[in-house]
């Protein structure tokens, strides 16, 4: 469980603890003030923010330190998915594919066309298909679509067997996770699952610089619950600091 890290208690904390990350913190609180100015609404407040993030280094822009744990992070994702149900044939929506740090793990084990990516940065989607063609994926057919929201509206019904989201509601506000667990239901086939990460915490819910959301289990729990979806805590899983919960739908 994460610490209530918007208290000044905690921040001074930290600060005196990593002196060396005072002003890049600084840094995102300006550009993210300044960004925020200009979009109200957090789609695209974060997609500016994305694209500030990939003209940087795309790695980084999706949390990873460096290739080295890039690689080791998708490997950890794409593990856990196949040792608990994914299958070749089965047909995969991943929701914030980024640019297919688990992606092109997926990708390259499920037949051709059965991959679905979406992401609101069209920046990150562009450094996608770098990772497409560094793996010589191209004949797997994957399906890459920036999108605006989380209604899926164009997508069919009942077709996806896994829909999958690492460390994307961990960027989310309420009404953003809400949207997704609304409509995802639509897409999913009566045996599917969702999986998603998320920032964990025991205390209040909060956010930070408006890129970092910390919510209780219990208050995702209830709200996958009002919208048909029984929720499962995967305490198996250990590649990264964030939980996960596993959707189906009742």
């Amino acid at each position: 469980m994460a610490p209530q890290r918007d208290t000044l208690t905690h921040q001074l904390r930290y600060a005196a603890a990593h002196p060396d990350r005072v002003l890049p913190h600084l840094r995102r609180l300006v550009r993210n003030l300044a960004v925020g100015l200009r979009h109200r609404d957090h789609v695209g407040f974060y997609r500016e923010v994305m694209r500030h993030n990939v003209a940087d280094d795309p790695d980084l822009a999706i949390g990873s330190a460096s290739r080295r744990r890039w690689l080791a992070l998708g490997e950890a994702q794409f593990e856990f998915l196949v040792a608990n149900g994914l299958r070749q044939d089965h047909r995969m929506l991943e929701i914030g594919c980024g640019n297919l740090r688990g992606g092109w793990r997926f990708i390259e084990h499920l037949e051709a066309g059965n991959y679905t990516g979406v992401d609101i940065s069209p920046d990150i989607l562009i450094a996608a298909q770098r990772t497409l063609v560094e793996f010589d994926l191209q004949d797997k057919l994957p399906r890459l679509t920036p999108v605006r929201d989380l209604t899926l509206s164009w997508l069919p019904e009942d077709h996806f067997d896994v829909v999958h989201a690492h460390s994307v509601f961990s960027h989310c506000p309420l009404d953003v996770i809400e949207e997704c667990l609304a409509h995802v239901g639509r897409v999913m086939a009566p045996e599917a699952f969702f999986d998603f990460t998320y920032n964990a915490t025991d205390g209040q819910p909060h956010q930070v610089l408006r890129e970092d959301y910390y919510y209780r289990p219990d208050q995702l729990i209830d709200l996958a619950g009002r919208y048909g979806f029984a929720a499962e805590q995967r305490h198996d899983w250990s590649g990264n600091a964030q939980s996960k919960l596993r959707l189906r739908r009742r």
